[in-house]
C-alpha cells in the first residue's frame, strides 16, 4: 500500500508540474500578446489626436480596449491557477518525504525487532541491542539494568560510553530510575538540551517490561553531537525495545540457564557411568 501511495503522489506530481509548465507557457503568450495589443492601441490612440479620429478608429480601439481588459483577467486567472498548482505541488513533495520516511521508520522497525529475536545467546541479545540504541536512536552515552528479584537491586549489564562500574546498583522505588522500574513508566526530561548527566536521574529511562512485568530499564544520558532531540520514530522505537528487548534477553537468560543446567546434568550422568 506504501509504495502504491507512493507511486500515485509521484505521478500526480509529475502531472501538476507538467501543468505548471504548460501554464507558464500560455502566460507568456498571452503577455507577448497583450504587449502587442497595448503598442497598437497607443497607436491608435496617437492617430486619434493628431488627426481628430473617425468611428472606425474609435470602435476599433474601443474593440482592442476589450481584448486588453479580457486577456488582462485570462493572465489573473492564469497566474491564480499557478499558484494553486505551485501550493499543491509542495503539498506532494512533502507528503512525499514523509511517506518516504515512513517507510524508512517501518523499515528500521521490523529490522530491529529481527534482529532482537534472531538469537539466543545472551551477550549477543545484549550488543543487538547496544546497536539498535546507538544507530537508530543515535544515544552516545547509555546503559542496560536488569533487575535482581533477589535484592531488588538494579544492576548494569551492558553500558556504551560510561563505565560499568561508574553505575551503582539502583534499589527498586528510589531514584528516577528506580521509580521507572516500580511503576513501568517511562521517563524522559524536560529540556534535552540544557540536560547535565546524574546517573540517578538520565536524560531517558525505558522500562523493559514482559507484559506489565518490569525485567529491567535502559537509561540514556548523553544523545550523538549531531541529535538535538528526540524525534517521534525514537518514541516507537522505545515502544518496541520495551517490550521485544525484554522478551528478548528473558528468553536468552533462560536459555543460557538451561544450558548451563544441562551441561552440569550432562557432566553428572557421565561422572556416575564412568
Amino acid at each position: 500500500m506504501a509504495i502504491d501511495e507512493e507511486k500515485g503522489v509521484s505521478g500526480r506530481a509529475e502531472e501538476f508540474l507538467q501543468l505548471f509548465k504548460k501554464g507558464a507557457e500560455f502566460t507568456q503568450e498571452l503577455l507577448k500578446e497583450n504587449e502587442l495589443l497595448r503598442y497598437r492601441l497607443v497607436q491608435l490612440e496617437q492617430r486619434l489626436l493628431t488627426h481628430g479620429g473617425s468611428g472606425a478608429q474609435t470602435d476599433t480601439s474601443n474593440k482592442l480596449a476589450e481584448r486588453i481588459a479580457e486577456l488582462e483577467n485570462e493572465k489573473q486567472h492564469l497566474l491564480e491557477r499557478m499558484a494553486s498548482v505551485e501550493r499543491e505541488n509542495q503539498d506532494f513533495a512533502t507528503r512525499y518525504v514523509e511517506i518516504e520516511a515512513e517507510n524508512n521508520n517501518l523499515a528500521n522497525l521490523y529490522i530491529a525487532s529481527f534482529q532482537l529475536h534472531s538469537t539466543l545467546d545472551f551477550r549477543e541479545v545484549l550488543q543487538i541491542i547496544i546497536e539498535i540504541i546507538i544507530n537508530l536512536i543515535g544515544a552516545e552515552e547509555f546503559a542496560i539494568l536488569l533487575l535482581d528479584e533477589k535484592t531488588q537491586d538494579l544492576n548494569a549489564v551492558a553500558t556504551e560510553g560510561i563505565a560499568r562500574e561508574d553505575i551503582p546498583p539502583i534499589k527498586l522505588g528510589r531514584s528516577v530510575v528506580g521509580r521507572v522500574a516500580e511503576t513501568g513508566e517511562s521517563h524522559f526530561a524536560a529540556d534535552v538540551s540544557a540536560y547535565q548527566r546524574d546517573l540517578m536521574d538520565p536524560m531517558a529511562c525505558i522500562p523493559l517490561k514482559i507484559k506489565e512485568h518490569v525485567i529491567g530499564v535502559i537509561v540514556i544520558y548523553k544523545l550523538l553531537i549531531q541529535k538535538k532531540e528526540f524525534a517521534p520514530v525514537d518514541f516507537e522505537l522505545f515502544t518496541l525495545l520495551a517490550g521485544h528487548a525484554a522478551t528478548a534477553i528473558f528468553s536468552s537468560r533462560l536459555y543460557s540457564e538451561s544450558e548451563r543446567k544441562l551441561s552440569t546434568i550432562q557432566g553428572f550422568l557421565e561422572l556416575l557411568t564412568k
